[in-house]
């Protein structure tokens, strides 16, 4: 929960909608030191490796930091060694060891480097007296750094690190913002010491925050971003690093001797310090030196000393960089006594902390920037540049200054939980996942969704709208196997147990212990009504038709006692279990050709989008998209896509019931609300909502069991209905938008789809072209959406699952060749529908000889007596005839009504030249043509749209036969071909 002051702050700098930048970790450190040749004597060699072989003491060194691509190290003992492998192989790095016998290292670097000049070359060296002499009067210009070696792996790891930091500044510091510690030494003897010293510290602090992230990917990225080491030598070069790079520096370590203007400056640490002040008042610096200074100079630049000849001075140096760079805790001080008030040692401790430390101590750490300091030094770079942007003066007072930094942290976190896979709780994490195994399809895809929102931007992208994934959990597939194997369950589960009796002995069995303490925390986690759903290996999968297979539960989530809301989700999620093994799951597995003891299940729990209504708990609508329709009229087009809604939870589209169906491109147009009758017809009558008694909840066979399906009336007491309802008015004969009186209110979302209260529509338009674009593939997205909300809180749009359209016979891309007429009876450019029938054997049509506009009544009664025959032994047919099937006019058509001709799997407007109607595409009964993926023709070969044999059904010997009607019984099959992309259609002759 975000914790809120009282005092509110300037509206302008709230970051509700913010969106954080996304750290490039992938982008850093892109430039590595892989290989190293190492040049140096069989003795120096020997006393580099002691115990153990160069590579192996290195690789150690990486592993116990968490670092990962330890380079490896190639040997030579003499020059002309060197040059054959640096002819064979390429190097990152040439290490060579001062004295190697008869090689001069610096001749050997002078060669090396004229050769090569972009391979970097380290010279090391045993310090000494007569070492550092030589040292002074050598020609150094083929050397890049000379190091003290004392027998320690430490400092190999720090010379490869830091050649790696200076490698990838530029891009890392100056564009994504790393930070670096600047370091200012000439000295090899102190810069080699001090080296190892503070990557430690680094590693060591960078090791402490990968426990901070989300998942394990997050963990090892975070490592990329750590502080860099920046060492110059001259103060020429310190001027010029603290210039490029003054605005991500965590701090400056300077000597106060070494070389100005080419001549050694016994005060150029001094003038550098001042140098930085005029800049920056508030960088820490620490100067060191082998002299005492005055302390009144140190005060008056705001630096630090420590004297070189310390016997603790590696120490005191650790112990400097943990407390001023942002190592570490943060730690709250009184400003005056410097006592410890409170500490944070993560994002979350700080938000908690800031809203309780003491006033005097928060203004303390705000006018010194220390937030922004620590969380720069944690790698958390878009949130430290957010806070540092805002100054004391920004505020009124310390307590919008308080209120300010826990809800900018709030949202932060917020923000980063988004497009990520947990694996712990986190209060603002969106996914998490439990366990060790397999996500499952529709896990994986609630998953690719937050991704997908999160790298498009699209959560806030229309104002007043939300949109986002629930909240989410998901167990993972190996608490399925261990709840499995524990109870000793596959045998019964795969035997003709019934359904009953599955879900009784699945509910009855041990809750294993890692399950008992997974609903602990969700239930902890959770305050809201939560979905239980199924996400099998095969569910929601590419090519693989288990959408909808599996049970899904819903929980009220709202008993006052604990133990109940765990032991009725545990009821829950073994019931999902139980539905892998039901009658008609064994059936579905076994008909798609996969082998049931493969399918293993996830568990996904959500919570569910709506809101409470006295008892009765739902959102405003919920709905499916695709992103084709297989069924446009004009000026529909095929990849314009499609989309179902209803009022109240989706049940209603799961069962088939009355939804309003539109496009997303011409949300106004929908053919359903077309005219009043249309509208009173076609419009949804029942809704279902959760029934928020807290004992209703049962486990059952039948998932809806605490579902209410309710009447819409039944909602008029609620505030739902403002956004969804119109209402029909008998004695005008006209459907107002609203809700009034005297009337009848129907659903039409009108308010949504035609005066834009909620941008439904393009919200689709947006989410079902990038799907597309994501998943390379046509795609289906089910959703809800929560209208009714408080006031001056968003609208919300719950993205539920997205699914590629899976290609089964009904709906994979259908071919048509419409080349060779002599092979078909019916031809067809103006076809709804797709996919392939291949089991119809029955053809009935309307001789066009007899046909008079006169009889369509009786043409009618006569079809209605067919299709009777047909609906009693659930066989289908192809229907044919003139005009405008369904028209209410019979002059326009045949007045049949859809339970006349249920039966039919096709149905073919034909024209004629004395009866030539406008199409109808199937507009009177267009609900049921969608419902049941009935196709529907419309052709006119008089005039040469579509083609017609109607010879060869002539000459075809009829089943039945009247003045009207023929009906053709076929002894091979009528195969149907319907490419819905194209609207193109076909009916093959059979080959009997």
């Amino acid at each position: 929960m975000t914790l809120k002051s009282k005092y509110k702050y300037n509206e302008q700098y709230a970051t509700d909608h913010y969106e954080f930048a996304e750290i490039a970790y992938e982008d850093l450190m892109q430039k590595r030191i892989i290989n190293v040749l190492l040049i140096c004597s069989n003795y120096d060699a020997f006393m580099l490796e002691e115990d153990g072989r160069i590579n192996e003491k290195i690789f150690l060194e990486y592993t116990s930091k968490n670092l990962r691509y330890p380079p490896q190290f190639t040997k030579a003992s003499s020059s002309e060694e060197a040059f054959e492998l640096l002819e064979e192989k390429d190097f990152d790095l040439v290490i060579t060891m001062l004295n190697v016998g008869k090689i001069d290292a610096f001749e050997m670097a002078k060669k090396v480097k004229k050769r090569y000049p972009r391979i970097p070359i380290v010279v090391l060296t045993h310090f000494s007296r007569e070492v550092s002499m030589k040292l002074a009067h050598e020609d150094m210009s083929g050397i890049d750094y000379v190091f003290s070696w004392l027998g320690n792996s430490s400092l190999l790891l720090a010379i490869i690190k830091l050649l790696e930091d200076r490698m990838n500044a530029e891009f890392d510091i100056d564009v994504i913002g790393v930070q670096a510690i600047l370091l200012v030494e000439d000295s090899v003897r102190y810069y080699s010491s001090y080296l190892p010293t503070i990557y430690k510290v680094i590693f060591d602090q960078t090791n402490e925050l990968m426990t901070e992230g989300l998942n394990e990917h997050r963990k090892t990225m975070r490592m990329r971003a750590r502080p860099k080491i920046l060492l110059a030598k001259t103060y020429e070069d310190a001027v010029s690093l603290f210039e490029k790079y003054h605005q991500n520096l965590l701090g400056v370590i300077s000597d106060i001797s070494y070389s100005r203007k080419g001549k050694n400056d016994k005060e150029a640490g001094i003038k550098f310090a001042g140098h930085i002040r005029k800049v920056d008042s508030q960088l820490p610096i620490m100067l060191q030196s082998s002299d005492d200074w005055d302390e009144l100079i140190m005060q008056e630049l705001k630096v630090n000393f420590i004297n070189k000849y310390s016997k603790t001075l590696l120490v005191e140096l650790k112990q400097y960089i943990r407390e001023n760079y942002g190592f570490g805790d943060f730690v709250f001080k009184d400003p005056g006594s410097g006592r410890e008030e409170d500490r944070a040692n993560n994002l979350h401790s700080l938000q908690v902390k800031i809203a309780k430390v003491p006033p005097k101590s928060l203004e303390y750490h705000v006018s010194n920037n220390h937030f922004s300091r620590w969380l720069k030094a944690r790698a958390l770079f878009s949130i430290a540049n957010v806070f540092a942007e805002k100054s004391r003066e920004d505020f009124g007072n310390i307590e919008e200054i308080r209120n300010y930094l826990i809800d900018t942290i709030a949202n932060y976190r917020r923000t980063k939980g988004r497009g990520i896979i947990a694996s712990y709780f986190d209060e603002y994490a969106v996914f998490t996942r439990l366990g060790d195994g397999q996500l499952g399809g529709k896990a994986r895809g609630l998953a690719f969704i937050d991704s997908v929102i999160n790298k498009y931007k699209i959560m806030y992208k229309w104002e007043g709208v939300t949109v986002a994934i629930p909240r989410t959990v998901v167990i993972t597939t190996d608490m399925f196997d261990e709840f499995m194997e524990e109870n000793d369950l596959y045998d019964f589960a795969l035997s003709n147990a019934g359904d009953e009796e599955i879900l009784e002995r699945f509910v009855q069995s041990r809750t294993p212990s890692r399950l008992k303490s997974y609903v602990k925390d969700i239930i902890g986690f959770f305050n809201a009504p939560l979905a239980i759903r199924s996400s099998s290996l095969l569910e929601d999968s590419h090519y693989q038709p288990f959408a909808g297979v599996y049970s899904t539960y819903m929980i009220p989530n709202n008993h006052s006692e604990r133990q109940v809301r765990m032991q009725q989700l545990e009821q829950a999620i073994k019931s999902v279990y139980a539905s892998v093994f039901f009658r008609e799951s064994k059936a579905y597995i076994a008909a798609t050709s996969n082998v049931i003891d493969e399918e293993k299940m996830a568990v996904v729990i959500q919570e569910v989008a709506g809101r409470s209504y006295g008892n009765k708990f739902y959102p405003t609508l919920s709905g499916v998209a695709r992103s084709v329709n297989f069924y446009p009229i004009e000026p529909e087009r095929y990849e314009d896509g499609v989309s179902n809604i209803a009022f109240g939870l989706g049940r209603t589209i799961v069962e088939g019931g009355i939804s309003l169906r539109f496009s997303p491109k011409y949300p106004e147009k929908s053919l359903q609300l077309s005219n009043p009758e249309f509208a009173l017809r076609d419009s949804q009558k029942e809704f279902f909502s959760l029934s928020m008694d807290p004992e209703k909840f049962r486990p059952s066979t039948n998932d809806a069991e605490n579902l209410y399906k309710l009447r819409i009336k039944d909602a008029l007491s609620d505030s739902s209905l403002k956004y969804v309802a119109s209402t029909f008015d008998y004695e005008d004969h006209m459907v107002r938008d609203g809700i009034y009186d005297s009337g009848k209110v129907i659903i039409t979302f009108s308010n949504i789809l035609r005066n834009n209260a909620f941008p439904l529509a393009n919200i689709l338009k947006t989410l079902l072209e990038i799907g597309q674009r994501e998943m390379n593939n046509q795609v289906e997205i089910e959703f809800a959406a929560s209208l009714d909300v408080p006031q001056g809180q968003n609208m919300g749009f719950n993205f539920l699952q997205i699914r590629p359209i899976v290609e089964t016979q009904e709906r994979h891309r259908v071919k048509v060749n419409t080349g060779f007429p002599e092979k078909s009876i019916i031809i067809s450019h103006q076809a709804l529908g797709n996919g392939v029938i291949d089991n119809i054997r029955d053809l009935i049509y309307v001789k066009p000889d007899s046909f008079n506009p006169v009889n369509t009544k009786d043409i009618a009664e006569i079809i209605d007596r067919l299709n009777s025959q047909f609906v009693a032994r659930q066989g289908n047919y192809i229907l044919v005839g003139p005009g405008r099937w369904g028209s209410a006019d019979p002059w326009l058509g045949i007045p049949v009504k859809w339970a006349q001709i249920s039966g039919a799997r096709l149905i073919v407007e034909a024209g004629m030249k004395n009866f030539h109607i406008d199409p109808s595409q199937g507009t009177h009964f267009f609900q049921n043509l969608t419902s049941f993926n009935v196709g529907y023709f419309t052709i006119n070969p008089f005039i040469g749209e579509g083609y017609y044999d109607l010879d060869f059904l002539n000459k075809h010997k009829a089943a039945y036969e009247d003045q009207f009607v023929r009906h053709l019984k076929f002894t091979d099959p009528v195969i149907i071909k319907i490419d819905g992309s194209k609207k193109a259609g076909i009916v093959l002759k059979p080959e009997k």
